[in-house]
């Protein structure tokens, strides 16, 4: 049963079935040959509450006679039309149709919620992301806003072992140690900080990387891991990355799904 009720065609079944007892609470006709049409007191007050969220008020009663009537006049010409077959071949009602299957599908791939497993799964796989603590030592020479002066500072850091005073001013520390994520992120930006976080520990001097005042040459010179995260900590930020990431695939597949229920014919001239 746990299997089955993983299935995304049993999702769109059930997604149907709620439209459906939705559109018959609402009074809309099963039998558009019915030449009955009722409204009862939720439907009044349905119209109502539309009233009052588009005008923040609640109608006078001649305001929601006027509501009543153009519902009825709605049903009427709803139900004539499906008594004409008018919906049958015609393109733009097939679009509309199109619309609200692929808003289905894609709210029921927005909503999904992943099981413990699928998002263990995910955390082993980008354990990076979310670890939590983590430090970085580097030391970095500003080339300034666009780095026009990184051909220069190259060749003077190739002719000597000094490399202080290289670059352009700027007030920034021309080194950190044992900095987290936090504290480099203060001083040079989010962006810079996801960059020199992802360099390897090396001796060479490389970018140039981009903070929020230009472009540094930087040189890390020692990394510390942070500590793996545990599902429970990181659990949202995970099932957010996880939802956001896998939409397509799980729309493709929820499609495929209903795909595979018909055989399709193809006559080509």
């Amino acid at each position: 049963m746990r299997h089955l009720l993983r299935e995304p065609l049993v999702h769109f079944l059930l997604v149907g079935l709620a439209i459906f007892a939705f559109s018959a609470w609402r009074g809309e006709p099963v039998d558009p040959a019915s030449r009955t049409i009722d409204i009862d007191e939720e439907q009044v007050s349905q119209l109502a509450a539309q009233f009052v969220q588009g005008w923040q008020r609640a109608p006078s009663p001649a305001e929601l006679d006027g509501l009543i009537r153009d519902y009825i006049k709605e049903e009427v010409y709803y139900r004539e039309a499906l008594r004409l077959g008018l919906e049958a071949d015609d393109a733009i009602i097939r679009r509309r149709l199109r619309s609200k299957m692929e808003y289905l599908a894609k709210a029921q791939a927005e909503n999904a919620v992943a099981d413990d497993a699928t998002l263990q799964a995910w955390l082993d796989k980008n354990v990076a992301r979310y670890a939590g603590g983590g430090s970085v030592s580097f030391d970095q020479i500003y080339v300034g806003p666009q780095g026009d002066a990184e051909g220069n500072v190259r060749s003077a850091l190739t002719a000597q072992r000094e490399w202080e005073g290289l670059g352009q001013p700027i007030s920034l520390p021309p080194s950190l140690d044992n900095a987290d994520r936090e504290e480099v992120a203060k001083l040079f930006g989010t962006g810079f900080a996801q960059l020199i976080f992802a360099l390897p520990q090396s001796d060479e001097w490389k970018g140039p990387l981009t903070s929020g005042f230009g472009k540094h040459l930087v040189r890390v010179r020692a990394k510390a891991a942070g500590r793996p995260p545990k599902l429970s900590e990181v659990r949202q930020r995970i099932e957010n990355d996880w939802r956001a990431e896998t939409a397509k695939a799980r729309e493709a597949e929820a499609y495929q799904a209903l795909l595979d229920g018909y055989t399709i014919r193809i006559a080509k001239p």
